[in-house]
Order: C-alpha cells, then structure tokens, then sequence
C-alpha cells in the first residue's frame, strides 16, 4: 500500500487534513509534519496537532521532525527547505506558470485576478518549475477579503489532494512541463510591503486592504509618526481637489476620515494603533503617509 507524508501549515493544511480524514483516507498517510507561522495571527498549529492526536496520525513538529520512508510526500502552505525532495508534490496557490513564487494569492487580489486557483506540481530546484500534476481554478469577484479567498481556495486544496491521492492509490500519477513562455513571477514579501502607497487607486487601496488583512497583519500607514492598521474602507465618490495631496484627510464623518488617494477617495471604517485598540478621528487636518 502506498504511504504519504503530509507538511502542513495554515488553515488550508488545516481543511486539507480534515477533508482526507472526512472521506477515510487517512490510512494513507504515514506521518504530519507542521510548523508554525509568525507572520499570520492564527497558524492553526494547534487545531492540526488537535486533530492529528484525536484520529491517531503521528504529528511531528518541523524541528522534531525524523526520516520516515514514504512513497511520496505532499507540502501544503509550507514555507521552509524539505531535505529529501524525492517525490514531493507542492501544492502552490496561484494557476501555474503564472505567480510563481511568494505571496501568490495575495499579489492575486491585489491585481483583480478575476481567477484564483492551485496547483499541484512536482518539487524542482527552481522554485516552482517543476512538472504540473494537476491544477483547479475558481472564478472570484470584487470586492473580495483574504479571509474569504482562503476560504474558497481551501475548499480547491481539499479537492486537488483527494484527488492526487486517489492516483497516487491507482498508481496513475503523471505530469507535464510547464509552459515558460506564459510564466511570471510574485515577489517576497516583509514589513515594509504591508504599507498604502496613498499615490494609488482608492480602488487599489481598497483591494490592498483587503488583501493583507485578517489572517495577516493588515495594511499600515503612518498617522502622527505612530504605525496604525486600516482593517476595513469603502470608496466614496471624488470631487475636485485642486492641490491633490494624497493622504491628507478631506472631511471626517462620523469620526470617521476620508482620505485622498492619488485617483478617488477612500472612507476608513476600521483602524487599530499597535496596541490594537480602535482609533476614530475627530481632526480632518490629518495626514496619512
């Protein structure tokens, strides 16, 4: 009988392993292997390991983690080295050869991809040119949260790895070669990536806030040299500004600001200090950086 190891992270590692579980085909899987993750506020490290424990599957954190011989090894929201690469699937979140590399889903909505997808492809030492196994997509619409992107493109993981196990079981697994001539590549992203450029769109802001919102950080901007995050906006009609300074605050309403953007502007509806305590304002002589 075949066997499989699973390195999972995030909640789509999460649903992933619950919808195998689901459907009774854990008894392929040979171990889970997890991490955690400091750059979301919830890695549901916890809620894999729970649920390793309650079904009997062996869970190993990435530092304990120990050579197991398996046929094949599955990396679902993975972020570091898997030392022996020998048949190891990687699901990746965007419609491969395009958004190859970091942050795909995120670069996704902040573009207005009008389709979100994974794929599940063979390791390389390339990151993310190794031969396509299978691939699904979806169709999303504007506006649309992170939040709610991982949702949907979870529901994709759990039906791509029920079906990468269904023919690994029937030994019918193949692959083709990625197209280069269609490939792009998403960037890496730090600290300095999750603040507005308030030069953009209210458009672009409005889906960039979205974008890196809940389980991430947020979007920052800089208000009386202290950090904030903005967690929710609406656009609002333009008008006419003759000296169009983006970030300044043009009317508050119900304490709440409407902020020039480089084209439109946009309605902060939510917004924490660090200390993740809700800020209203009240002075519309405030500037956004």
């Amino acid at each position: 009988m075949k066997s499989v190891g699973f390195y999972l992270m995030n909640k789509k590692g999460l649903k992933t392993i619950y919808k195998i579980i689901d459907l009774k085909k854990d008894y392929l899987i040979k171990y889970v292997v997890c991490s955690r993750d400091s750059n979301v506020i919830n890695d549901y490290y916890e809620d894999i390991k729970a649920l390793c424990k309650l079904n009997n599957i062996l869970f190993l954190d990435r530092k304990e983690e120990s050579f197991f011989k398996v046929d094949y090894k599955i990396a679902i929201g993975w972020r570091w080295i898997i030392k022996n690469s020998e048949n190891l699937i990687v699901f990746h979140d965007s419609i491969l050869p395009g958004y190859r590399g970091f942050s795909p889903l995120v670069n996704c909505l902040i573009n207005e991809e009008k389709e979100i997808g994974v794929t599940a492809l063979f390791a390389s030492d390339d990151y993310d040119r190794g031969e396509i196994i299978e691939q699904k997509k979806i169709n999303i619409e504007y506006p649309i949260t992170i939040k709610k992107a991982i949702d949907l493109i979870g529901n994709v993981y759990q039906d791509l790895a029920i079906s990468i196990l269904e023919k690994i079981e029937k030994h019918t697994l193949s692959s083709i070669v990625q197209d280069e001539s269609k490939a792009s590549y998403s960037l890496w992203r730090d600290t300095e990536d999750y603040f507005i450029n308030w030069n953009w769109s209210s458009y672009k802001i409005k889906r960039f806030i979205d974008a890196v919102g809940f389980p991430y950080n947020g979007a920052k901007t800089i208000i009386n040299n202290i950090e904030h995050r903005i967690l929710e906006a609406e656009i609002i009609d333009d008008v006419e500004i003759i000296n169009r300074d983006v970030g300044k605050v043009i009317f508050v309403k119900d304490e709440k600001p409407v902020v020039v953007c480089g084209r439109g502007l946009l309605k902060i509806l939510s917004m924490q200090n660090q200390e993740n305590k809700n800020v209203k304002i009240k002075n519309f002589r405030t500037r956004f950086k």
